[in-house]
């Protein structure tokens, strides 16, 4: 008996090691990957703009299904960089369509982690193409031994400042500057 309780208990820890281990934080706040995108990004403070524009544009409930989902999440400096009144701009209700293009340009179907790009980058000779939700494409490319960039159909670039916030349908990865598709 003593060895079968030994045994669960190691069992036991061993899993909630690996629990926590993929808990990342981001906005000060933990990334929970038993959550679904959604309810991990209303909770970080770093990305209180994106959530601001995904409610906007009624991307909630699809960012809520199954995906899985490769999301590039720029943080509320990120928006803050672009033009004077883009967001605002954006986030008027006659303006939802673009916004949508924008917030969906982001997006990847699948779920590509830190390995999974930089292999697809190895494997495309230094460069890896991910067509967006929207219909458009990012482009990928390593910056270092463990630093990603993305490259957006207008030359825009952004890296990738945190990797991996695993979620239940899909993984999240921090950038510092919006992406924008050709409109």
């Amino acid at each position: 008996m003593k060895k079968v309780t030994l045994a669960f208990g190691l069992i036991l820890g061993v899993a909630s090691f690996a629990t926590q281990a993929q808990t990342v934080t981001v906005g000060s706040e933990p990334m929970y990957p038993a959550k679904n995108i959604v309810e991990n990004a209303v909770n970080s403070k770093a990305h209180t703009t994106l959530v601001a524009a995904v409610k906007a544009a009624d991307l909630v409930a699809t960012l809520q299904t199954k995906g899985p989902f490769t999301v590039f999440a720029p943080v509320n400096d990120a928006f803050e960089n672009l033009p004077a009144g883009t967001v605002e701009t954006l986030l008027k209700p006659e303006n939802k369509a673009t916004l949508a293009k924008v917030l969906t340009y982001h997006v990847v179907a699948g779920k590509y982690d830190f390995d999974a790009i930089s292999k697809a980058i190895k494997t495309g000779g230094g460069k890896a193409t991910f067509k967006t939700v929207s219909g458009g494409t990012l482009t990928a490319m390593m910056n270092g031994s463990h630093n990603i960039v993305l490259k957006d159909e207008n030359g825009g670039m952004a890296n990738i400042s945190t990797y991996d916030v695993y979620q239940s349908n899909g993984v999240i990865h921090v950038l510092d500057a919006v992406v924008l598709p050709k409109m």
